[in-house]
């Protein structure tokens, strides 16, 4: 067994998290903007990319195999070098002339390789801090997380769009995915020598498949048995329905022909208004979000957060109507949107870690986080020909409509006492 290392975090807990966010966002946010640009409708660019987030939804389900092969920390470099090879696939082929079948297959090998390496970095992150410096951490691996959004929202997207004007939009798009092999095959190499070599990650208990399923099975039966769980369940699936459905056609939309009803924003003007301005506002919204809910507890601002993560999508309402040529007016109405969904979805994380308090707490919060994927997924897949059939000012209007169902299940929630009030 190798000697444990003595490394500090800082070495590897920035490049680990943002290696963990910039995949997840080349699959959800890049992904809709290759495929708008190279031609497909509304209808086929949603339906194809929602598919993309089914790795999120069954995670659960193949996670507790990682500890029977090897170590996390070997899945995690492995998974990195694979992600590596998956964006190699999807340069190669997005300048051929099967696009859209090559692909879609390497952004299918790169979800679930990048869902992989979600559980092991999650679960390297437990091993190789102790509680402390997990504490103390968790505000740096969020940072660049999100510093990985603004990377992949902003400045992938507007990195493409300069290409774009002296190269075909398959060549240039090409370039951008060869730059993120190299990266990720760099990272590999540079984590398999930093990353240090945790006891607990080496000494593992030896667990048959049979009993993984048992315990597996015995998990999902207690989690459908407790106390609301139901309700729980259509909260998961519902709350962040209006967000669902915005989610991928907000960013058609804004780029979208003014002939089309859309605001016709450049690459390098959606990137700087949808990655930058836009995920500012989901940091700030969730930073306050979170010292509410620290300050008076879950109970006392559900209702308030219920609203902020609703009414602030009439963002969309206005500027599909008034279809404004300002850029600053476009990113104020996307700075709203972002915000009120980053501080209504604290509610929505804390509720998660609420419900799957007790026995079996981190399976239970595995599933919630299947059901919060899967509610992402649903609406996605039929959000493009909604739109398409009714035209953008409508689609937003029906979006708001549908607000209600938040408000809906929220109403039904249970929760006792100040959870999440800080003693």
């Amino acid at each position: 067994m190798k000697a444990e290392k003595k490394i500090i975090p800082w070495a590897w807990i920035p490049s680990l998290y943002f290696a963990e966010g910039l995949p997840y966002i080349a699959v959800t946010v890049l992904s809709i903007q290759v495929y708008m640009q190279l031609g497909l409708s509304d209808a086929e660019v949603t339906f194809y990319t929602s598919w993309l987030y089914l790795p999120w939804v069954i995670k659960p389900l193949w996670s507790p195999f990682l500890d029977l092969i090897k170590t996390k920390r070997w899945w995690i470099v492995i998974m990195q070098l694979l992600i590596g090879a998956a964006f190699a696939g999807v340069a190669f082929t997005v300048n051929t002339s099967l696009w859209l079948q090559g692909s879609i297959c390497f952004f299918w090998l790169l979800a679930f390789s990048s869902a992989t390496h979600d559980v092991a970095a999650d679960g390297f992150y437990m091993m190789g801090l102790n509680q402390h410096d997990q504490a103390f951490f968790v505000g740096i691996r969020s940072t660049f997380y999100r510093i990985s959004m603004v990377v992949g929202k902003g400045g992938l997207i507007a990195l493409a769009g300069l290409l774009h004007k002296m190269m075909g939009i398959q060549l240039s798009w090409a370039l951008v995915f060869y730059g993120l092999t190299a990266l990720f095959i760099g990272l590999s190499l540079y984590h398999r020598f930093i990353l240090p070599n945790p006891s607990e990650d080496a000494n593992k208990v030896s667990v048959s498949k049979s009993q993984l399923l048992l315990d597996f099975g015995r998990t999902f039966i207690s989690f459908i048995r407790k106390d609301q769980s139901l309700i729980t369940i259509a909260f998961l699936l519902l709350f962040r329905l209006p967000e669902a459905l915005i989610t991928p056609i907000s960013q058609i939309f804004l780029q979208a022909p003014v002939a089309k009803g859309g605001l016709a924003l450049s690459e390098i003007e959606f990137g700087t208004v949808n990655g930058i301005v836009g995920v500012f506002g989901l940091l700030l919204g969730g930073i306050i979000g979170g010292m509410m809910i620290s300050r008076d507890g879950l109970k006392r601002w559900l209702w308030p957060m219920t609203a902020a993560i609703t009414l602030p999508n009439i963002a969309y309402v206005y500027l599909a109507y008034m279809l404004p040529d300002s850029v600053v007016a476009i990113s104020i109405a996307v700075f709203i949107e972002n915000f009120g969904y980053g501080f209504g979805f604290s509610a929505y994380m804390l509720f998660m870690i609420y419900f799957s308090q007790g026995e079996h707490k981190t399976s239970h919060y595995a599933l919630c986080t299947g059901f919060m994927a899967l509610s992402m997924m649903i609406p996605g897949l039929f959000a493009g020909a909604l739109a398409e059939a009714v035209g953008y000012r409508w689609f937003f209007v029906i979006v708001m409509i549908v607000c209600v169902f938040p408000f809906l299940v929220a109403h039904q929630l249970r929760i006792e006492g100040n959870f999440g009030k800080k003693e």
